[in-house]
């Protein structure tokens, strides 16, 4: 009976996280809390994968449990009565030992299959509580993660109009560091991000998590954010305003984050994709 309830609650436990694989990555955009948009397709038919060998294993244990039931050998034993001819009713005595016997091994058998049943309960954690993408607790925590490199300086393109500039936390922190043309000298951009505090007085970061796989080996994209009050942590906001450009001629030493004189901020909500490619 144990043995039965374990293959049920096995089974079940693949079924459960082929259904919850397919609920953020089929039918929502969850799973781009935890990796990036390419992984899509993957996980759809890994989650399609776990949800039809859990059902098959279901069923299989399932009928596996009904051929070999105890119920039809029972009836058999009490139907049996007198099996030596000598017409004494044994039915009683050997249904007294069975009744005794089952009822002590069930005793102690009901631990264990309530303990393999305790396995379903984290996959139904997955549907309940789905965790959020990750915020300006991981980012704080990454302060001293090395600002990214630009791929070539030649990939600065001009930038053109009057009006804001929309541009990616990425690219203005490459071309504030890396850009030898200084385009973003006087230059209006609009960036988009969540609030994370800053040690500094009369600053704060606004920052965008880039991903190189998964949320596992996420850093924090910073741009160092002046001239307005601080919203917030957390808090998903667009920032308009101007580049300052560094007083110092060579790079000091540590983590350096480029600076905006912001003069106008307006809350947004999250994004349905949060991290920047």
């Amino acid at each position: 009976m144990a043995a039965a309830v374990n293959r049920l609650s096995q089974n079940l436990v693949l079924a459960l996280l082929g259904g919850a694989v397919l609920r953020i990555s089929a039918f929502s955009t969850t799973y781009l809390n935890y990796v990036k948009p390419g992984f899509r397709p993957f996980l759809i038919g890994a989650g399609a994968g776990l949800l039809i060998l859990g059902l098959t294993g279901l069923v299989q244990a399932w009928r596996v449990g009904e051929e070999h039931g105890d119920g039809p050998v029972q009836g058999r034993a009490a139907e049996g009565g007198d099996t030596d001819g000598s017409g004494t009713d044994h039915a009683h005595g050997h249904g007294h030992a069975n009744g005794h016997g089952h009822g002590h091994a069930n005793g102690h058998g009901h631990g264990g299959p309530r303990v393999a049943w305790l396995l379903c309960l984290p996959v139904f954690a997955i549907f309940l509580i789905a965790p959020p993408a990750l915020g300006s607790f991981a980012a704080a925590r990454s302060d001293d993660t090395p600002r990214p490199r630009s791929q070539a300086l030649s990939a600065f393109t001009p930038l053109t109009g009057d009006g804001p500039v929309d541009m990616k936390i990425g690219e203005f922190i490459g071309r504030a560091w890396d850009d030898e043309k200084k385009s973003l000298t006087g230059r209006r951009v609009r960036l988009t991000g969540f609030a994370v505090p800053s040690k500094k007085r009369g600053q704060w970061y606004l920052t965008r998590m880039q991903l190189a796989c998964c949320a596992a080996d996420a850093f924090p994209l910073k741009v160092a954010i002046k001239g307005v009050p601080a919203p917030p942590a957390d808090t998903w906001v667009e920032v308009t305003g101007t580049w300052i450009p560094p007083t110092f001629e060579k790079m000091p030493n540590g983590v350096v984050h480029p600076e905006l004189s912001a003069t106008d901020l307006v809350k947004i909500d999250a994004p349905a994709e949060p991290y920047e490619d």
